[in-house]
């Protein structure tokens, strides 16, 4: 019986000390672990907003000291400052319009000396890419500073018989956009007119390039084919009668033929095909419609609008188009109004603060609804 009560003592004993020691141990102050350092980077969301400005000097020289503090910048009538100017290459895609089933003045070979004008006019350092359109758009040169590699692929262009004008503005505005590249212009050597005569396609298709910071040049053919085309909407003319087929097919038949198809002919010329007439009238309408569109893209987009009465013009004026590509600085800003906070469209002026600088900048900017 007394080595009964011993054993249970001794256990009771080892119990207490046991929760005892129990206690001290969870009443111990645990060490903090110490936390792994954070390697991910902190990024900060900023807007910018980029915009070409041509800067001369009284005389119409270029002026090549254009600092920030010398310009001011309105977005609405809000004033912002810029927070860099730079003087980048431009990068410069030549849309060519090769195709159309009713153009007279309008041809392959124009169309190709006027590229090949432009290309010898602008700086060496700006790097050119080549977009042909007419039955359908694609690219025939990627960018490149070789001025032989960018003619030999103005060269190797051929005519349609449609003309996709829509579909090549939406391949030149990706391919634009979608290269990692900056100080863009897009030139259009076009009529601007589309087969499917879509007008509210077109202006949706222009209307999408002024959501970027691509600058629209046009050297126009509207004016040159609306002004032939003039004698045939009526029913008795003394013009020449529409050609059958482009110069371009006329050039390849036999001799005979091909001087028979060339011959000039003499004398009024009576219409009572009255689809043909509709047909004429409708495409004068067209042409008128599309010049209207194109001046507003290049004097939207801080562009040069050109619409020259001859090729000979045409041809001068691209000395013209590639002097205001080669006299643009590329400055940002921070706008006061986030983008992602106010869609709508956006009208940007920029002027000179300094006394004897002449700065063109005009350009609106239509921001999208956030998602």
């Amino acid at each position: 019986m007394g080595s009964v009560l011993r054993t249970t003592f001794v256990t009771a004993l080892l119990l207490v000390f046991l929760c005892a020691a129990a206690m001290g141990q969870s009443g111990r102050v645990q060490p903090t672990p110490t936390p792994e350092p954070d390697d991910t980077p902190v990024t900060i969301d900023t807007e910018e907003v980029k915009i070409n400005v041509i800067a001369f000097d009284m005389e119409g020289q270029f002026v090549r000291d254009v600092a920030g503090e010398d310009l001011v910048i309105a977005e609405n009538n809000i004033l912002h400052q810029p927070t860099s100017v730079r003087r980048i290459p431009a990068h410069v895609l030549i849309m060519m319009d090769t195709g159309g089933e009713l153009r007279s003045v309008k041809s392959l070979s124009h169309t190709r000396e006027t590229a090949r004008a432009l290309v010898a006019n602008l700086r060496l350092e700006n790097p050119v890419a080549v977009l042909q359109y007419g039955d359908t758009a694609e690219i025939v040169a990627e960018w490149t500073t070789d001025r032989n590699e960018a003619i030999a692929a103005i060269n190797r262009t051929n005519f349609g018989r449609r003309s996709v004008f829509v579909q090549a503005l939406e391949l030149a505005r990706s391919f634009l956009m979608n290269d990692q590249v900056e100080n863009r212009h897009l030139v259009l050597i076009s009529d601007g007119t589309d087969s499917t005569n879509d007008r509210t396609e077109r202006r949706a298709a222009l209307q999408r390039i002024l959501g970027t910071d691509i600058n629209v040049h046009v050297l126009s053919y509207t004016r040159m084919e609306a002004t032939d085309i003039e004698p045939r909407t009526k029913s008795i003319t003394n013009a020449p009668v529409p050609k059958a087929m482009p110069d371009e097919v006329v050039a390849q038949l036999p001799q005979g033929v091909r001087d028979q198809r060339q011959a000039p002919k003499i004398g009024p010329t009576i219409s009572v095909d009255r689809k043909h007439l509709e047909r004429m009238r409708n495409r004068k309408a067209d042409l008128e419609a599309s010049e209207l569109d194109l001046i507003y893209i290049a004097e939207s987009s801080n562009g040069t609008i050109i619409v020259p009465e001859s090729t000979d013009e045409m041809i001068e004026k691209t000395a013209t188009v590639a002097r205001m590509i080669d006299s643009s600085y590329l400055i940002t800003y921070t706008p006061k109004i986030p983008l992602r906070e106010q869609s709508g469209t956006r009208n940007i002026e920029v002027t000179s603060r300094r006394e004897g600088l002449i700065i063109h900048a005009n350009r609106k900017l239509i921001v999208a609804p956030s998602r």
